[in-house]
């Protein structure tokens, strides 16, 4: 099965370059979710985004593995890019090119530089799985794993850190336009809430001092 295959790669290179739980399987697992939440919410105006499924898919499960923040982004794309083109994962040549262009443009950092690029035909596949992994950005124990794992910070330092990211980006994602689809709209805005409750949440346990 190909997701099978996928994870497999996913738990091969998390494991190669300690990508820490931030950014590793459960990361890919809940992009591929939401990947798939907005897939179906958009295949019933756009039909023709049946055949560009499989893609969408492969390239949330793996768009963090060359995540510049853990390796050389070039190397882990050319290893995403090697593994997929093996014979028994099964993918079209069409295919594995497309997922090389999603995942090397599609990260906020990317965006916020270059804006987005031009994927013709596969533009909507782009925005999909590029929304995905925003929605995912709302998870503020995440945020709070990756600077202790990563910058080796303390619980309350990595509360603060994350809570300056909050403020500064995710926070702002829905100010910013970066959502394009009405699913990634509507679902962004109950997770903002979310996040703020959760921030709050921490707020109150740490001044406890527990």
């Amino acid at each position: 099965m190909l997701l099978s295959k996928l994870f497999q790669f996913v738990f091969y290179i998390t494991s190669k370059y300690s990508i820490d739980e931030s950014h590793g399987i459960s990361h890919s697992m809940n992009a591929l979710y939401y990947s798939n939440q907005i897939f179906e919410s958009e295949i019933v105006s756009y039909p023709d985004l049946k055949k560009y499924e499989r893609l969408i898919y492969v390239s949330a499960v793996v768009h963090d593995m060359c995540d510049k923040k853990y390796m050389n982004e070039m190397e882990g794309i050319k290893e995403v890019e090697s593994y997929l083109k093996e014979k028994d994962v099964g993918l079209e040549k069409f295919e594995v090119e497309t997922v090389k262009n999603i995942i090397s443009t599609m990260s906020y950092s990317t965006v916020k530089k270059n804006g987005y690029p031009d994927l013709g035909e596969y533009q909507k596949a782009y925005h999909i799985v590029r929304e995905a992994d925003l929605l995912t950005a709302y998870d503020f124990d995440r945020s709070m794993i990756y600077h202790m794992c990563v910058n080796k910070t303390n619980l309350k330092e990595s509360f603060l850190n994350a809570e300056d990211l909050f403020k500064k980006r995710v926070l702002m994602h829905n100010r910013d336009k970066l959502f394009i689809t009405p699913y990634s709209n509507f679902e962004s805005r109950k997770l903002h809430m979310k996040a703020i409750r959760r921030m709050e949440y921490w707020k109150n346990i740490l001044i406890k001092r527990i």
